[in-house]
């Protein structure tokens, strides 16, 4: 069993940055990949971002590219993400998931995810 827990989320202004951490436990990660994905009321889930903890390799959804940072610390099971020049449209419930090792588009897919924290609460105000 994999256990990921989120924080880090709150309320900021548009402009401002936040930085989120998603701390796993249980199994190790050394051919995982981790991804964070948002879902905003009304609305899919969707992929933001995800790293795989072996290679280091990073994928962004076009949508947040240039604006968000994927991170990790391996010796901590740690995963961060930055997002910068935060907009309204960020305004979500983010979560962290744990899957199998991917690759390019295979990691936007939310079912490779096999684990997933509660998530944690991103408000943008305008």
């Amino acid at each position: 069993q994999v256990q990921l827990v989120e924080s880090g989320g709150g309320l900021v202004q548009a402009g401002g940055s936040l930085s989120l951490s998603c701390a796993a436990s249980g199994r190790t990660f050394s051919s995982r990949a981790m991804g964070w994905f948002r879902q905003a009321p009304g609305k899919e889930r969707e992929f933001v971002a995800a790293i795989t903890w072996r290679g280091g390799s990073t994928y962004y959804a076009d949508s947040v590219k240039g604006r968000v940072t994927i991170s990790s610390d391996n010796a901590k099971n740690t995963v961060y993400l930055r997002i910068n020049s935060l907009k309204p449209e960020d305004t979500a419930v983010y979560y962290c998931a744990a899957g199998d090792s991917c690759s390019g588009y295979g990691c936007y897919i939310t079912s490779r995810y096999d684990y997933w924290g509660q998530g944690t609460q991103v408000t943008v105000s305008s």
